[in-house]
């Protein structure tokens, strides 16, 4: 049986639950550090070091041949980051945790949709159907649930 799916499936709950965590603990910095913009800095700051010790211990290199070839948008994904981290930050105190998450999801469901349908930045194409739709919709009546509740 091949177990790969299922790795992944699980890690990807795991940065999930991260990211919930994430959300508050840049909220609580931003605080102290006069904002959202700072919080996201540290926060940055932290997870390049860490990256790069990780990097350093697992010997990995990039190929820079490989790497001049590469379209333009594959070296803007810290700006996607950049975006979530700030408004996580700033949002959570207005929101709460698990609306502003939510939320978030939501943002992320209608741009996959998108971007599978498309195909788009690469991804293989996987055309929007109702079933697809109706789940998108699902998340954001939670979304509407969350946020009455």
């Amino acid at each position: 049986m091949n177990f790969a799916p299922y790795l992944a499936m699980l890690a990807v709950v795991l940065a999930g639950g991260a990211t919930a965590l994430q959300a508050p603990t840049n909220a609580k910095l931003a605080g102290a550090v006069a904002g959202p913009v700072n919080a996201a800095f540290v926060s940055f700051a932290v997870g390049t070091a860490a990256l790069g010790i990780l990097a350093a211990a697992l010997h990995a290199r990039p190929d820079m041949v490989a790497t001049r070839s590469l379209p333009w948008f594959t070296w803007v994904g810290g700006l996607y980051g950049a975006i979530f981290v700030v408004s996580a930050a700033w949002a959570v105190p207005k929101l709460g945790v698990a609306t502003t998450i939510t939320l978030m999801v939501a943002g992320q469901l209608i741009i996959s949709l998108a971007l599978d349908h498309f195909g788009a930045l690469g991804v293989p194409q996987n055309p929007i159907s109702l079933t697809r739709l109706a789940g998108v919709a699902l998340v954001i009546g939670g979304v509407i649930l969350v946020r009455r509740g």
